[in-house]
């Protein structure tokens, strides 16, 4: 059996929270269940499995999110990699992440360990003995890099002493004395135990050209962002505005890395200044203060050096939609979004269009074809063939994300309004006669944010003229009153100063 995983994005606690230790407990009850039912065999019996391969498919610890980074005027990840500086800050990053998730962390541990999963043995008759003595299942947890925690695939020996406290306290089975890798084809032992169940996986990062520029081992123009613009902003304002902004506004800015897609964020902060803060002037203050940090990110040497003749490259596109002042008056999501796809060369927001492409597709190698990256859970059907009495069901598959997520909603975009929620998401695969047969099971869970908790209330007015035709009315929708008017909030809809 082999579990996929991804996009959990564990930090060093310097910027903002991450998913629980029960979270993992979970999946680790889970994980035993599902070895239960894998090793029920097509004809009936029960033959327990006798090993699980675990996939961390990336971004599992965040090195990039870490205010740690503001700390020190001239590292930043996009220096040189080899610097004794750089591998100290590198290295304390990732202590601090070890350290603040030692908890979640110590139940993947325990699964990699002797009795992490145990099943009841067989008898003669193919039935589970429960009363027998258990029988240890061999856990191999494989660990592959992704565009946020890619400093691991980094060589030399100094990397090797941080692989090694990651091997230790995630029990994994990749060497420490080897680059962890990126692509599925630079582990012979993870590269097996994919094709045995038949499944090619990679993070994904690499169709996305403003967190891959080519080489997994430097760093791309989405480290930039997070660094100067995500990270510094909230302090920022905090910094300059902690007296005169609610705290509901605060709290809205401290979620912006959790904005999916990530260039959504000045819409995502235009709702929550919408939504949380009634001072047209308080308002326009925060997004001047975006469009100083977007300046000087824009005016990096690293992003200048981005920057082409051609008009249509990343900065001139980030020029053009990062800016308050840049803004579109209407449709700026949509907006983004369409450059966003089309500097993807996609149309739409899925990477199956590119599952398509990779050669153990193509060669019929690979029955599952799996991605990260993008946060959002996906099983979409690509090819039914059948030649020589053989059928072959080809599926995409994204292992989605642990952790909040805000999405838009679909219903007046221009409205700027974003919905949350927790989830999580882990994908199984089954070889041979395992699971009665059966190729995969996926499961994800979706935990909704009760109204208590999400603060974003209107204020504003709201109306939409694209509204007027929808089967519910515009001001059902959206008048003066907030959306949440229950009686528990109604006394929280006023913004409150700051002491």
């Amino acid at each position: 059996m082999l579990v996929v995983i991804s996009d959990l994005h564990l930090t060093d606690g310097t910027s903002g929270a991450t998913i629980s230790s029960g979270a993992f407990e979970i999946f680790a009850d889970q994980l035993q269940d599902l070895a239960c039912g894998a090793s029920t065999r097509v004809d009936g019996s029960y033959r327990p499995i006798d090993r699980i391969d675990i996939v961390l498919l990336g971004d599992v610890l965040d090195v990039i999110r870490s205010s740690r980074w503001l700390l020190r005027d001239k590292i930043r990840p996009w220096t040189d990699p080899q610097r004794p500086e750089f591998i100290e800050l590198v290295t304390q990053i990732t202590n601090g992440i070890l350290r603040q998730n030692e908890e979640s962390l110590s139940v993947l541990r325990r699964l990699g360990s002797d009795g992490g999963i145990t099943l009841p043995p067989a008898d003669s008759l193919g039935r589970p003995v429960h009363s027998a003595a258990p029988l240890p299942v061999t856990v191999k947890i494989h660990y592959m890099v992704g565009n946020h925690d890619w400093f691991f695939r980094l060589p030399g020996p100094s990397y090797d002493l941080l692989r090694q406290s990651l091997v230790r306290h995630l029990g994994l089975a990749n060497r420490h004395d080897q680059p962890f890798p990126h692509d599925p084809n630079e582990s012979e032992e993870l590269l097996e135990a994919l094709r045995r169940h038949k499944v090619f996986a990679r993070h994904g990062d690499i169709y996305d050209p403003f967190n891959f520029e080519g080489d997994r081992n430097q760093s791309s123009l989405g480290d930039a962002i997070v660094v100067e613009l995500l990270n510094r902003f909230p302090a920022e304002v905090e910094k300059q505005m902690g007296a005169d902004l609610p705290d509901a506004t605060f709290a809205g800015l401290r979620e912006i890395d959790n904005v999916r897609p990530l260039l959504l964020v000045p819409v995502w902060v235009d709702g929550i200044l919408e939504r949380t803060c009634a001072f047209p002037e308080l308002r326009k203050r925060v997004k001047i203060i975006w469009d100083k940090l977007a300046d000087q990110f824009l005016d990096q040497p690293f992003v200048r050096q981005r920057d082409t003749w051609n008009p249509n490259d990343l900065v001139d596109s980030l020029q053009r939609v990062l800016k308050f002042s840049k803004r579109l008056t209407v449709g700026w999501a949509a907006e983004l979004l369409r450059i966003m796809n089309g500097l993807r060369g996609s149309q739409e927001d899925s990477y199956a269009s590119h599952a398509l492409v990779e050669q153990d597709f193509r060669n019929r190698r690979a029955r599952h074809i799996v991605y990260g990256h993008t946060h959002y859970a996906e099983n979409v059907p690509l090819d039914a063939s059948y030649a020589e009495g053989y059928v072959l069901n080809q599926t995409y598959f994204n292992s989605g994300t642990w952790r909040r997520v805000h999405r838009q909603t679909v219903l007046a975009p221009s409205e700027h309004e974003f919905l949350p929620s927790d989830v999580m998401t882990y994908l199984a695969f089954f070889q041979g006669d395992e699971r009665k047969g059966r190729p995969y099971e996926t499961w994800t869970g979706t935990l909704g944010i009760s109204p208590a908790e999400n603060v974003n209330r209107r204020l504003d007015a709201a109306t939409d003229p694209a509204l007027a035709g929808h089967h519910l009315q515009a001001p059902a929708l959206h008048g003066r009153a907030p959306h949440f008017n229950t009686a528990a909030l109604k006394s929280a809809a006023a913004p409150v100063r700051r002491k």
